[in-house]
């Protein structure tokens, strides 16, 4: 039997655009010059900050813990980065690893040196960072929104991109609609996808809030949150009471067997001609009466 092709981590349109041959420069020819082939050992110092890094967030514990690797191991996985000049380069992917070298007390780090414009260059920046497992919700949807305004991707050039279903990037993108306090919620990890997009669903900036803090404070679930909602859009409906005009020939019944009988008399009548008389008594005295009125009849 033969074996399952091995799944690949990375999404297809980054996966093209770092394989590509057109944007690798990593190895040295006889000249000294950066050409196709392997990997570069270059001066961290000569290395600049990518500004079109999406993440904004570093957890210091997880740095700590990189450093520690990286003064133990070395660094395993290159970063990314692109010519800028004569010894002069910019970072696309790896602050994390470049960030933990520095720390590590590291002067050079190995690297992969690609050929990109502006575009091209937050394009793969951006593509690699929404495949980290550890990006927050937000920061992907902020990503997905850079890709699709600053490099001009409609969702499905987006979604072929990013290996992702058009609907996972929807979902994403309504994230950013939410207000400030819940989206910083959901960056914070106070409440999960889960319940932002139960939130989207809840009209009125104010309510989605009151339910926010409902969710905080008493600790309600995903399930619980959207049974809230469901209440919310679709309160009790009051029910309609149809006024049916009686004949006129009709309209004195109910006060003359009122008389005869002895008693109170009421009578409905709905829109098709059907309905119902209702005589009531207090006692078994009224009860004889009505019975004996209607066996003399």
């Amino acid at each position: 039997m033969s074996k399952k092709p091995t799944k690949r981590a990375l999404g297809r349109g980054l996966d093209a655009i770092l394989s590509s041959p057109d944007t690798d420069i990593t190895s040295k020819d006889i000249s000294g010059n950066y050409v196709a082939g392997a990997i570069a050992d270059i001066k961290i110092s000569e290395i600049e900050v990518n500004p079109f890094q999406p993440r904004t967030d570093f957890d210091e514990v997880a740095l700590r813990e990189l450093t520690n690797s990286i003064k133990a191991q070395g660094v395993i996985q290159p970063v990314t980065v692109r010519k800028m000049g004569r010894d002069h380069y910019q970072l696309i992917a790896g602050e994390r690893r470049l960030k933990a070298s520095e720390l590590a007390g590291l002067e050079r780090i190995p690297a992969f040196i690609r050929v990109a414009n502006d575009e091209q260059m937050l394009e793969m920046a951006l593509i690699e960072n929404i495949h980290r497992q550890d990006l927050n919700a937000i920061e992907v949807a902020i990503s997905y929104n850079r890709l699709m305004g600053e490099c001009q991707l409609t969702q499905e050039k987006l979604s072929e991109k990013v290996g992702k279903s058009r609907s996972t990037i929807t979902n994403f993108l309504r994230l950013l609609k939410l207000p400030p306090e819940i989206q910083i919620a959901l960056r914070d990890g106070s409440i999960s996808m889960g319940h932002a997009r139960a939130l989207i669903n809840v009209e009125g900036e104010a309510r989605q809030l009151r339910i926010l803090k409902r969710i905080i404070e008493d600790g309600l679930s995903v399930r619980q949150v959207e049974t809230l909602v469901r209440e919310m859009n679709q309160p009790a409906q009051k029910k309609k009471t149809k006024t049916t005009q009686i004949p006129e020939k009709y309209k004195s019944i109910t006060a003359r067997l009122s008389h005869n009988l002895g008693t109170k008399v009421s009578l409905k009548r709905n829109q098709k001609g059907t309905g119902q008389i209702n005589i009531t008594f207090k006692n078994d005295e009224e009860l004889d009466q009505i019975i004996a009125y209607f066996e003399k009849k």
